[in-house]
């Protein structure tokens, strides 16, 4: 089997058992997906990560002994889980998780009543590389960053925005509108490959760590509005 043939490897932590079994059936339902192990708290979680090397941890936020936050930030630091994303899955969308599950190294963050398709969209977008935040979490995440500049993330350094091609501002422009790469490609009518090597390129001028930070650097550059909208 070839990398490419490979299904997605998930984890998935939550400390409501029913939950986890719902979630599981769900994922394994899914072609080219794959649920790897379940884990109840965040001891075991990052226990079963390092045993089990996911692509995609599908996290809680609120469990016993060790919380999701710090089970994020535990699986993020560990080197030979370098590949390995995280996407949290809560039921509130309090301003306080997100900057936290940003600051631990979360790749995403989606809200336990989202729809089933949301949730597999999610995983897939996450493993693909793609930070995912609700539509409402994504603007209340950057409004609070540009008007309080909370140290979530850094910004790129401004002078380095001066670096960039104008399709590249383009592209940065609707990132920071909360579009995804085909979103992007329809939009600008080009290949999603193409897409995908602009954002290569912008991360790497702009010393982004994740698209996050690609976002914040849109807000930074002036290329959206305060309130970001995303296209229907």
């Amino acid at each position: 089997m070839t990398e490419c043939d490979r299904p997605v490897r998930v984890l998935l932590v939550d400390d409501e058992p029913l939950l986890r079994q719902s979630l599981a059936m769900i994922i394994d339902a899914e072609p080219g997906f794959a649920v790897m192990g379940e884990a109840g708290d965040g001891v075991e979680a990052v226990a079963t990560a390092r045993v089990t090397t996911p692509d995609v941890v599908v996290m809680d936020v609120r469990m016993p002994r060790l919380d999701g936050i710090e089970a994020t930030r535990s699986i993020c630091r560990l080197p030979e889980l370098a590949h390995t994303r995280v996407l949290v899955l809560s039921m509130f969308d309090l301003d306080e998780y997100v900057f936290h599950a940003l600051r631990a190294g979360a790749s995403g963050f989606l809200l336990k009543d989202s729809r089933p398709d949301d949730l597999l969209d999610a995983i897939r977008r996450t493993h693909s590389g793609e930070s995912l935040f609700a539509p409402s979490i994504l603007a209340r995440l950057v409004e609070h960053y540009v008007h309080r500049r909370h140290p979530v993330a850094a910004a790129p350094a401004r002078s380095r925005l001066s670096q960039l091609t104008a399709r590249e501002d383009e592209v940065l422009g609707l990132i920071g509108q909360g579009l995804s790469n085909d979103e992007i490609a329809g939009h600008l009518s080009i290949a999603v490959k193409t897409v995908k090597s602009h954002i290569s390129h912008l991360l790497s001028k702009l010393a982004a760590r994740d698209r996050v930070q690609l976002v914040i650097a849109a807000y930074d550059a002036g290329l959206v509005n305060p309130t970001p909208e995303r296209r229907p």
